[in-house]
């Protein structure tokens, strides 16, 4: 495992299992080249897209932004699938490489399509790496992209940004003020749309002392969402 994947890891622990109760879906075990994943469907009644979302390196699926994602899209039309890769469905607690986080996406992807409606390919940290980096290939309608790690905390020179860039799709970037994965700010222009969190950190939690709440800081993330996914064709 690379010191970069093991340090990402480490610091977002705590950020990214930060997480409300989790919501009840219909989960469904994917095998994969890298193990057995798992999918856990939150549908739209008369949906028109699918959002899939993954955790990051550090957490899982109970993350405060992916959880309100199931809670809120399917009411706008978008079945959410929260996607839990190989490694932490094995109970592991850190993430393999990227290239093993992508044979799982990859393996992943054909249980995202069966629906037959177009797919939002998405995820946290991590996660959303994963589907920057896999999008065209896997023919994405779009990428979300959570909490993007622009790059390590406090070594600006490892940037990602080329993942980012490189997406091909269309592509949201909700980020944190105070994200030190990367503040909105250090973001380099591009084809992407970039909504900031004020005060949120890496896992999207603001400090008592903001001047907005919790609650408030989640919702600036489920209305972007919301929001960019209704103006997609």
């Amino acid at each position: 495992m690379s010191k970069d994947i093991t340090e990402t890891a480490e610091t977002a622990e705590t950020a990214e299992t930060a997480a409300t109760t989790e919501t009840v879906g219909t989960a469904q075990p994917v095998e994969t080249a890298a193990g057995t994943a798992r999918v856990t469907w939150h549908r739209a009644k008369k949906a028109r897209l699918v959002l899939a979302v993954s955790h990051g390196a550090g957490g899982g699926i109970g993350a405060r932004d992916l959880q309100a994602l199931a809670r809120t899209l399917p009411e706008h039309g978008v079945t959410v699938a929260l996607v839990e890769q190989p490694w932490r469905v094995a109970g592991k607690k850190v993430a393999p490489a990227p290239k093993t986080l992508d044979v799982g996406w990859r393996g992943i992807w054909p249980a995202l399509v069966r629906p037959g409606l177009p797919v939002i390919s998405g995820g946290r940290s991590a996660g959303a790496r994963v589907a920057c980096r896999t999008a065209t290939e896997l023919g994405a309608h779009a990428v979300l992209a959570l909490s993007f790690p622009l790059h390590p905390p406090g070594r600006p020179e490892k940037s990602r940004a080329q993942e980012l860039l490189g997406a091909g799709v269309p592509t949201l970037v909700v980020q944190g003020g105070n994200d030190p994965f990367g503040r909105p700010e250090e973001f380099p222009e591009g084809a992407y749309d970039l909504v900031e969190v004020p005060y949120a950190d890496h896992g999207f939690g603001v400090p008592k002392k903001a001047e907005l709440s919790q609650e408030e800081a989640v919702a600036i993330v489920t209305d972007a969402v919301a929001e960019w996914a209704g103006s997609l064709g």
